[in-house]
């Protein structure tokens, strides 16, 4: 499963640039390339509660106390159903919303992450009958994450939602009343999420407010008039109960294209958020990449370029809307990037379902050539590391080449290699001196990508386990 950092094996993200690099020339960072599973949909919306899965907001984990993949999810538990509209009749016919309309909080497990079961509970009634996966009920857009570091048994697994409120739970499946979260102003409708972030050693949540934006009227003249358009929020709190006020961090610059949600999680020293951008002129949504050193300042990787697209095949399962869930599953040799997926457009008859998109290990992005006829010369920041292994991850074409130098500080020469192959942690420089130094690298690419470097410092006799 996921490689925990420790002090031994240290990881660095090419995406980190601001932090791991120090210089650059003719090159930038380009996404990764996302390969959606054969399997998908991994399931639909074929239960009589599951109205509408509409977005999904998915919360997916892999638990390894219990060795199960879970999912938390959120359909339209009351809503009107597209059921098996033809695309000539969801073209024709507006969706009307439903005047009772619910969301509920469902939840779905599985022993490898591809086939899904969902279990009956028997803990909520739904039309007189508790035969269902039903968690809660007239709960909207829940953020949910298992808090390893939590003492309090009861409050093991958290959740956020609409509202806002918070709730928690000591198995995941029998949860506190939402209690509202005093004081912070936000309108919270869409999927909500928290985390425990370790370099701040506190709790972020991420939210949604509204702002007036220019929008730009194309015809015979054209205009601009103010609209409302969506924007990313951030909370903190140190207990989960005592939030700060909501701030924005992410601004609707633009109302053609507004970030609609943006699950966050903390990988290999930066946090990583993935943006749900609504295209208000297509009606569609796809998700897009950004980084954070400090959950505040966001980077948006390649802006308005999708890191998981939607599909182009209408009625395709995911054509219309592609929502990342909270948070990816790593695994040795790949990335899993689950998300809620719609076969048609945001505001129209759709039917919802989960699917799965992969990435190669550290593959969010990497730093390629800006001129192909140029090779891409990239510096690291200086490190230090005692008798390990330096190890490195790399996408390379055919006839394509790295080449990666070992320098001291004063930039003498220690070690240098030539790479003509891609490769995941491929062990580049080993039998480093038996002494702690300092070193830096330099990289020269030609034909391809960069993603990352692991140093693996050797642990004394003594320290080994």
């Amino acid at each position: 499963m996921e490689h925990k950092e420790t002090a031994r094996h240290r990881r660095f993200l090419m995406l980190d640039n601001k932090r791991n690099i120090a210089h650059k020339k003719n090159a930038r960072l380009s996404l990764g390339t996302v390969t959606k599973h054969a399997a998908n949909p991994l399931f639909e919306e074929d239960k009589p509660w599951e109205k509408r899965i509409d977005n999904l907001y998915g919360n997916i984990a892999y638990d390894l106390e219990e060795d199960i993949y879970k999912c938390w999810y959120s359909p339209f538990t009351v809503a009107h159903a597209t059921g098996d509209l033809s695309l000539d009749e969801r073209l024709t016919k507006a969706y009307e919303g439903h005047p009772r309309q619910e969301m509920g909080v469902c939840y779905a497990t599985s022993p490898d992450g591809i086939v899904w079961n969902k279990p009956n509970l028997g803990l909520i009634n739904y039309e007189h009958n508790s035969t269902n996966n039903i968690l809660s009920r007239r709960v909207h857009g829940s953020g949910i994450f298992k808090d390893d570091l939590e003492s309090n048994p009861k409050r093991l697994y958290k959740s956020i939602s609409q509202g806002m409120n918070s709730s928690f739970s000591a198995d995941g499946l029998n949860w506190s009343v939402p209690t509202p979260i005093s004081g912070v102003e936000s309108a919270g409708d869409t999927h909500n999420n928290a985390l425990w972030a370790p370099t701040l050693e506190k709790y972020v949540g991420f939210t949604r407010t509204w702002s007036k934006t220019n929008r730009q009227i194309v015809g015979p003249e054209t205009k601009t008039n103010h609209a409302w358009g969506r924007e990313i929020a951030r909370i903190e709190s140190p207990d989960f109960e005592d939030w700060s006020q909501a701030e924005v961090i992410i601004r609707c610059d633009s109302w053609e294209q507004q970030p609609y949600a943006m699950p966050v999680f903390f990988h290999a020293g930066i946090y990583i958020g993935l943006i749900a951008v609504h295209d208000q002129l297509s009606d569609r949504v796809w998700t897009e990449l950004a980084v954070s050193e400090d959950t505040k300042t966001w980077e948006r990787i390649e802006k308005g370029t999708p890191l998981i697209p939607c599909s182009e095949e209408p009625l395709d399962y995911d054509y219309g809307c592609v929502y990342a869930c909270a948070s990816p599953v790593f695994l040795k040799n790949e990335i899993r990037l689950y998300y809620g997926g719609s076969d048609w457009l945001h505001f129209g008859w759709r039917k919802g379902c989960l699917a799965l998109a992969t990435l190669r290990p550290d593959g969010f992005a990497g730093y390629v050539q800006e001129k192909r006829n140029e090779p891409a010369k990239i510096g690291t920041e200086s490190f230090f590391t005692k008798k390990g292994v330096i190890k490195i991850s790399a996408d390379i074409e055919k006839d394509g080449l790295l080449g990666v130098r070992l320098l001291s500080p004063a930039g003498d020469l220690v070690k240098e290699a030539r790479l003509d192959r891609s490769c995941v942690d491929f062990d580049l420089f080993t039998s480093l001196p038996d002494h702690e130094a300092q070193y830096r690298m330099e990289f020269e690419l030609h034909a391809a990508k960069l993603y990352s470097f692991t140093i693996e410092d050797e642990v004394p006799e003594e320290k080994k386990l």
